[in-house]
């Protein structure tokens, strides 16, 4: 009975406001909410959650002084900057007043927070509370960030353009061009905010959505440099139920079109919510599509009509549009053989959990690490480095679904699907980091 009540505890998460970052934490809120913890999720006013879709958790609004037309990738640092400034204040006066009220329901066992969010630590440390710190990305990222300091001391920040194509020393197969650092023009407020993010003196522990099988290696070089636990409890999308987590709405209608497609035979295009083609581009994808004869499930955002003339009368019921897909349900669907991704890390964690090869298009933060490890260390994909050409875009889609080099690695992804699996059953490696972070909890 001690146990069970002391399980009745409150967890508060702090999550980055961003697709890529709101969906592990939910997923994250959802597991410890079903091992009895009461969740509050902590939530600026910007992409704030619809608290009718999660009603297992509570909400806590947070101000944080930001115009939502100014939010844009290029001053992606100004706007975390905004959100640890002004959200800080809001946090730590709200979880005072739940910490007056007595009563065990309303108790924090501990805040967990996006690596980002890294105000929400100062207000643990004031508030006497433990913290424990969500990666949202790979560890591969997290390693190369821990070596921005000793390149910088080395000359190789900045990089010049003539190294681009080198490998980096100490974190080969990286090289200078999958760097985030290198796609920043004002790298110097890059490198103090990734000094702020990596800081972890106080926290009591880091989880990952990731798993031993897949990052072993990087995440023992982590823990030699914090020298605290680390819990890989990934994939969390292949252990939470099937709750959707987008803030953009999806369309259904492309499932009952994949059940009329042949096992492994459609390829699976989007680029997450963030990247977006120029109309040049939308062109030559449409007529690499189409040359390739592959049936296609295709998620183009903008306005269908800019589509080029002809090209939906060339494919025909081959090919399915849609503005957004439902991209769990499209992953673990048995006609889906490939995926031409971004290589975010939520959409990276989801096709190898499934199995599915992938054709590597990043564009900035950790895509480029993703790409460059799925594709050399892993095996599982193929890597886009050119520009968007319809006869290579065919030449590509063909080699993954269709050549003998698309066999090779969809076995390689199959056989990482099944560690994975490993991973997540009784006595796997991800199954125990689940329950050690758990008792850890509980021991706060």
């Amino acid at each position: 009975m001690e146990y069970r009540q002391e399980r009745c505890r409150r967890v508060v998460l702090v999550p980055l406001p961003f697709q890529g970052h709101i969906t592990p934490m939910l997923y994250l809120g959802t597991i410890l909410h079903s091992k009895g913890f009461h969740i509050t999720i902590a939530h600026t006013q910007f992409n704030f959650p619809n608290p009718l879709n999660y009603p297992h958790f509570d909400f806590l609004k947070l101000y944080d002084g930001i115009c939502e037309q100014n939010i844009s990738a290029h001053n992606f640092i100004a706007v975390i900057s905004g959100f640890n400034t002004n959200c800080k204040g809001h946090l730590r006066d709200s979880l005072a007043r739940i910490m007056e009220k007595v009563d065990q329901h309303n108790k924090i066992a501990c805040i967990i927070y996006d690596e980002y969010m890294h105000f929400a630590e100062e207000v643990a440390n004031y508030l006497r509370i433990p913290s424990i710190i969500l990666s949202t990305s790979s560890a591969a990222k997290t390693l190369s960030y821990l070596a921005y300091p000793r390149l910088q001391n080395d000359g190789y920040i900045p990089c010049q353009d003539s190294m681009m194509l080198e490998l980096v020393p100490g974190l080969e197969p990286l090289r200078f061009k999958d760097l985030t650092i290198t796609y920043f023009r004002n790298w110097d407020d890059l490198l103090q905010h990734i000094a702020k993010a990596l800081d972890r003196r106080s926290s009591s522990a880091m989880i990952w959505n990731s798993m031993d099988c897949l990052e072993q290696s990087t995440l023992k070089k982590i823990q030699q440099e914090y020298q605290l636990p680390l819990f890989p409890i990934g994939p969390l999308n292949k252990t939470v139920p099937a709750i959707s987590i987008s803030l953009l709405k999806e369309d259904q209608s492309c499932i009952p079109w994949l059940d009329k497609q042949s096992h492994n035979s459609v390829i699976y295009i989007s680029l997450g919510s963030c990247a977006s083609m120029d109309n040049k581009d939308l062109v030559e994808m449409a007529w690499g599509l189409s040359n390739s004869e592959q049936p296609f499930l295709w998620v183009v955002r903008m306005d269908s009509t800019e589509l080029p003339e002809g090209f939906q009368e060339a494919v025909g019921d081959r090919g399915c549009i849609v503005k957004w897909a439902p991209q769990k349900q499209v992953l673990v669907h048995t006609a889906v053989g490939g995926f031409w991704s971004h290589c975010g890390w939520n959409s990276t964690i989801e096709s190898i959990s499934e199995g599915v090869p992938l054709i590597c298009q990043p564009y900035y933060g950790d895509q480029r690490v993703n790409a460059r490890y799925l594709t050399q260390v892993w095996g599982v994909g193929l890597e886009w480095e050119s520009d968007m050409n319809r006869g290579e875009i065919e030449g590509a889609i063909r080699r993954l679904m269709v050549g003998k080099e698309g066999e090779l690695i969809r076995q390689r992804a199959k056989d990482l699907k099944e560690k994975i699996e490993s991973s997540m059953k009784q006595g796997g490696s991800s199954y125990n980091s689940m329950n050690d972070l758990v008792d850890l909890i509980l021991s706060f």
